[in-house]
């Protein structure tokens, strides 16, 4: 039998990768197997140093309708060992897309709900198309919202929010996500796609250099104890680079830079 295709699918396009979550049927539902495959997909971009920029949707115009209640039901009967190996598996999706190295464009529609709203989170900007659905909905169903999600909707929306959206379970509109931080953008619905491209572009016109430094320092400032040393050697090393050079004599020369410096580089 051929293998059943992947829930998480990444596509390329030069320099820009693109993850899918691609379960259609389930109107993009994140099970156990999407969240496992979210760390190969975020392995396959660490290894490509040509990848600068990634965008996440879901197909057919639908973000994620949040986890796949079915799995959930199973384990209310599970041994021990069984919701732990689950709840490895999601923990362990969410935060191989917050730790991809490039930076990560959410492009965001239909509905953004539960496990869709963890994902959506990890990335670092998210731009939602207008009537686009959110929720955190986890007493809806006697779970817990993760930890680690639970801390990037407090640092997105404040704890007053992040309570609101927890305690209540409601839905809100892209315009109230926006308003309270949980997206960054919002944009009329056929514009999604036009919108995200152009940010891509602005991103990939840059020193990639410069992006993993920033995206580095941005998220470590995050941790209770950051290594600030090498954090400035971050700094500092900008001054060394290859891509300094070339990025001040094309400024000096009125035209493009053509930046060479790749991860790993």
């Amino acid at each position: 039998m051929p293998d059943e295709p992947s829930a998480v699918r990444l596509l390329r396009d030069g320099a820009r990768a693109t993850i899918v979550i691609d379960r259609a049927a389930k109107k993009n539902a994140i099970d156990e197997a999407a969240w496992r495959a979210f760390v190969d997909v975020a392995a396959q971009i660490a290894a490509d140093p040509e990848i600068a920029v990634v965008v996440v949707r879901g197909a057919s115009g639908i973000f994620s309708a949040g986890a796949d209640i079915a799995e959930f039901v199973a384990l209310t009967t599970a041994d021990a060992a069984r919701r732990d190996a689950f709840a490895d598996a999601v923990r362990g999706g969410e935060e191989a897309v917050a730790a991809v190295d490039r930076p990560t464009i959410a492009a965001i529609e239909g509905v953004c709900v539960g496990g869709g709203c963890q994902i959506a989170l990890a990335c670092d900007i998210r731009i939602a198309a207008e009537g686009t659905r959110f929720g955190v909905t986890p007493a809806k169903l006697g779970i817990v919202y993760p930890v680690a999600s639970t801390r990037r909707l407090v640092a997105a929306v404040g704890r007053a929010a992040a309570k609101d959206l927890l305690f209540t379970g409601r839905l809100i509109l892209a315009e109230e996500a926006l308003r309270i931080g949980l997206v960054d953008r919002v944009v009329p619905a056929g514009d999604l796609a036009s919108e995200v491209e152009t940010l891509a572009g602005q991103i990939l016109a840059n020193s990639r250099y410069s992006l993993a430094a920033s995206k580095r320092i941005v998220d470590a400032l995050d941790d209770e104890a950051p290594d600030h040393a090498a954090l400035e050697a971050l700094w500092r090393g900008g001054f060394a680079g290859e891509d300094l050079k070339e990025g001040a004599q094309a400024f000096l020369d009125k035209r493009k830079p053509a930046f060479t410096w790749r991860s790993g580089g």
